[in-house]
């Protein structure tokens, strides 16, 4: 058996074990979206992790980590896409002689072709009222054509690439627990409504919480039984509650 235990919590099937043991035995899904160890600290709970990014069965691959994380991870057959910035309202002070540290990134992998991937740019209600005129771009930007367009107060706009979400400080379950707020827009993005979504390194199970409230299927892996412990009851708890968002 490559797991010591398996829990199916409505729409979410969650694993207890290592995921390199447990990848090879899932079938194909819409995206991988998951914050693995970034090995850049002594803690015990902070140890790199390799050979998993090989075993994911999707073309899609979202990966929160800091700037050292990727410097030194080998992505291999992974083509970067974009990066999303999570600026947090709080942050980190290891070290008194450099800047504070207010984000993390959320980096996108792809494999195959571009044009075969599910893509939805999600919108904020924030626009101003303007008149722009944009010029063509060339194929590598998307072929866009020379045209015109007018906006309007408070109407749609795409999401900006920096993300301002406060983090779980005072309520984290998980030395690393990222807000649902941060991963949503990864998943409307990248994942169809009733596709199915993948963290191996779930954790307190944020990823599962934000799958449930944007009708996504989800498949999570912890190594830790504390922590999947904790997975197992936030997300009974989200879909229990019912709470949806279009």
């Amino acid at each position: 058996m490559t797991y010591q235990r398996k829990e199916i919590i409505g729409n979410a099937t969650l694993y207890l074990g290592d995921c390199r043991d447990i990848l090879p035995t899932l079938p194909w899904v819409d995206a991988v979206i998951t914050d693995p160890p970034y090995g850049v600290t002594s803690l015990d709970w902070d140890r790199r992790v390799t050979g998993w990014e090989k075993l994911v069965p999707s073309n899609v691959l979202w990966c929160f980590g800091s700037l050292a994380f990727f410097m030194a991870h080998d992505f291999g057959r992974w083509r970067y896409a974009q990066e999303i910035v999570w600026e947090k309202h709080n942050g980190s002070n290891f070290h008194a002689d450099r800047f504070r540290r207010v984000h993390e990134l959320a980096v996108m992998f792809y494999q195959g072709t571009w044009e075969s991937l599910h893509k939805d740019v999600p919108t904020t209600p924030d626009a101003t009222r303007r008149t722009v005129r944009r010029k063509s771009r060339p194929a590598h930007t998307g072929g866009i054509e020379a045209s015109s367009y007018a906006s309007e107060d408070g109407g749609p706009r795409k999401q900006r690439s920096i993300i301002f979400a406060r983090s779980c400080h005072g309520y984290a379950e998980h030395p690393t627990q990222k807000p649902v707020e941060i991963i949503a827009p990864l998943i409307q993005y990248s994942v169809p409504k009733g596709g199915l979504v993948i963290d191996p390194f779930m954790g307190s199970g944020s990823t599962g919480v934000a799958c449930h409230e944007h009708g996504r299927r989800f498949v999570g892996i912890e190594l830790n039984p504390e922590y999947f412990d904790i997975a197992c009851r936030r997300i009974e708890d989200a879909q229990r509650q019912g709470r949806l968002i279009a």
